[in-house]
């Protein structure tokens, strides 16, 4: 199996159609499905299903379809980092992490590394813990941003000094909202929106046992992105279980967030992958942050 398979493959995965992939690759309709037709037989398995007005992707096409996203970011980004000056710090910066304002650390640090050397760029990822964690260990970002969760041996890290604290995100205008604080039995009944991560049936930690006690407790919605949760809330449809900082709050808006009494700070960690060299870019980047919290 070549890139050159990959990249047609992906190609007309992405049009649907092999004429606009064969125009899109500057090959001829020909060339392409000889292409994909060998590929198929290296792989023994049907890729695209043939239609009247194009090609779907089978089981094993979509299944192809991931790895072959992961496989050519990896190979770009490594022809990249190759052809990159060796006396300069440039190129790309690859970083993912939830919604959190821990990132604003993240921020800092690239904002300072920018200005010294303006050909370094940030690519961020967002994502769950879960995601993020396997892109770090794939290669697929150089840096990862957890939190609530000791990083595994397989990573280098670095405890960053911003805490999270948890709580519920509600309506201004919810009885709830004058509270200091609330525990799950103050949410006897009401809607509750979680993250996906949270509705994971086979992850089981403090947030979860807490949800559990909720007298009553009727996920009504989860969620990836707390931005589209608080439409949910401002609404009416729930209450949600987040972190502070992400949505406005207070005067002027029609959000309130009140702590829960689960564990009032929540620990963030910088991974990287351990035993794998960094990028001239990245390595720059890692100082940067090392210093800011020196």
């Amino acid at each position: 199996m070549e890139l050159r398979h990959l990249r047609y493959f992906l190609a007309v995965a992405r049009e649907g159609n092999m004429t606009r992939a064969a125009a899109s690759l500057h090959v001829t309709q020909p060339t392409l499905s000889r292409q994909l037709a060998d590929l198929e037989q290296e792989l023994g398995s049907e890729l695209f299903v043939r239609e009247s007005r194009g090609v779907a992707l089978t089981d094993s096409g979509m299944l192809l379809r991931k790895r072959a996203e992961e496989i050519v970011a990896l190979a770009d980004r490594t022809e990249r980092e190759m052809l990159a000056d060796d006396a300069q710090v440039e190129g790309d910066i690859w970083i993912g992490g939830g919604e959190t304002r821990t990132m604003a650390l993240i921020a800092r640090a690239m904002t300072t590394l920018t200005r010294a050397h303006p050909n370094v760029q940030l690519r961020l990822h967002s994502g769950n813990a879960e995601d993020v964690i396997e892109r770090v260990d794939k290669g697929l970002l150089d840096f990862g941003l957890i939190i609530g969760r000791e990083p595994e041996r397989r990573f280098e890290s670095m405890e960053l000094p911003a805490r999270e604290r948890w709580g519920i995100l509600l309506r201004a205008d919810d009885p709830l909202a004058t509270r200091d604080a609330l525990t799950s039995r103050d949410l006897a009944g009401r809607g509750l929106i979680i993250s996906d991560q949270l509705a994971d049936p086979t992850r089981r930690n403090e947030r979860i046992e807490w949800i559990g006690a909720v007298p009553g407790a009727r996920v009504v919605a989860t969620y990836t992105l707390l931005y589209n949760a608080s439409l949910l809330v401002e609404q009416g449809m729930g209450i949600a279980l987040c972190l502070d900082g992400i949505v406005a709050t207070g005067a002027g808006t029609p959000f309130a967030f009140v702590p829960t009494d689960l564990q009032p700070q929540t620990n963030t960690y910088l991974i990287w992958k351990r035993f794998v060299p960094l990028s001239r870019a990245a390595g720059a980047f890692l100082r940067e942050m090392r210093a800011g919290i020196a």
